[in-house]
């Protein structure tokens, strides 16, 4: 570079430097124009206005794949537009839906309200229930040598990785039976793999049944479910279950049950005040779902949809209003025509 040239740089740089905020901010200023357009602005809001926001659960889990499929079934362009939001498990979508921006309605097991009880007063009065989607049960897998639940107690017993429904609920259940179980969180094929070798007493899966690794699986004599009885001191969040021999042919003989329990997964949604656009948005979301429900049964989706009950309650929670309002006005229309 020649003396000249250094000399013309040293002069122009600054002046350089100093245009260049005036650019950027010339260049912002575009843009928020552009933003605030009446055709910009209208477009936001026609997109925002009817869309949903749902929070599903760890990308691998049944809930958010049955999010999807809510996603795909009830979309009506701008009319509803449902946003499946990968979350970090189903457990953690009730805190999702209280405290995240652009959660309208959740997936959650109920008995995650239990973790609320304290830290959210009247948490009940807070969160409403749209749909009962489907049962998971508690599936409590143990060794030849295990013959009750109290044979847990000092066990090492895999509720499989954190973020799950078994990591979550599993404890929950121990707890209430008084089980102080060696607990271990890593992935159930892992834990499954170690009872063969004796290293572990048990597992816990709670999810829909039939499981795979049950049904697929080839377990040696004594490998078996233990049976946990429906209790009061279950009748907050749970429900009666049971594992029948058409279910698990290689584990229960023909002629017996396995009685268990089950944790209610549920569609909810805060409760907002019935005038506001939230209500509105939600109001619509069920409307639409409910309208649809056939759709879902067909071949091609989740055939856990095929044993939905749009009328079954969920334990600990109230219907959302606009969801009632639905199912009472299918009633009088069924009387109506009877």
């Amino acid at each position: 570079m020649t003396l000249i040239s250094r000399l013309l740089l040293a002069v122009l740089a600054p002046a350089i430097l100093a245009l260049q905020p005036v650019t950027v901010e010339a260049q912002t200023q575009r843009v928020r124009q552009m933003q605030r357009s009446p055709a910009e602005i209208e477009r936001r809001e026609r997109m925002n206005a009817w869309t949903v926001g749902l929070a599903g659960g760890l990308i691998e889990g049944a809930p958010l794949r049955l999010a999807a499929e809510i996603a795909r079934v009830v979309d009506d362009g701008p009319n509803l537009h449902v946003l499946p939001i990968v979350t970090r498990g189903a457990t953690e979508n009730l805190n999702s839906l209280l405290y995240l921006r652009g959660v309208d309605v959740a997936i959650i097991n109920s008995d995650a309200l239990e973790e609320y009880r304290i830290q959210v007063p009247g948490i009940q009065r807070r969160i409403t229930y749209l749909l009962n989607l489907f049962p998971s049960e508690l599936h409590v897998f143990v060794r030849p040598e295990i013959q009750s639940l109290q044979d847990l107690a000092g066990k090492k017993v895999n509720f499989n990785t954190q973020g799950t429904a078994a990591a979550y609920s599993g404890p929950l259940i121990f707890s209430r039976l008084g089980i102080e179980a060696e607990k271990t969180f890593i992935p159930h094929q892992v834990a499954l793999e170690q009872m063969r070798k004796g290293e572990m007493a048990a597992v816990v899966f709670i999810t829909s049944k039939p499981v795979d690794a049950f049904v697929r699986g080839r377990w040696d004599p004594g490998f078996k479910f233990l049976p946990v009885k429906y209790e009061s001191k279950f009748e907050d969040y749970y429900l009666p279950a049971v594992l029948e021999a058409r279910e698990y042919p290689n584990l229960i003989k023909e002629d017996q049950s396995i009685p268990t329990i089950a944790v209610p997964t549920a569609l909810v949604a805060y409760n907002w005040p019935a005038e506001s656009n939230r209500y509105q948005r939600v109001a619509r979301l069920v409307d639409t779902l409910f309208s649809r429900i056939d759709k879902l049964q067909a071949p091609g989706f989740d055939p856990k949809w095929q044993s939905i009950n749009l009328a079954a309650t969920v334990p600990g929670l109230d219907r959302f209003g606009a969801a009632q309002e639905w199912l009472d006005r299918q009633a009088r229309t069924a009387r109506v025509s009877r």
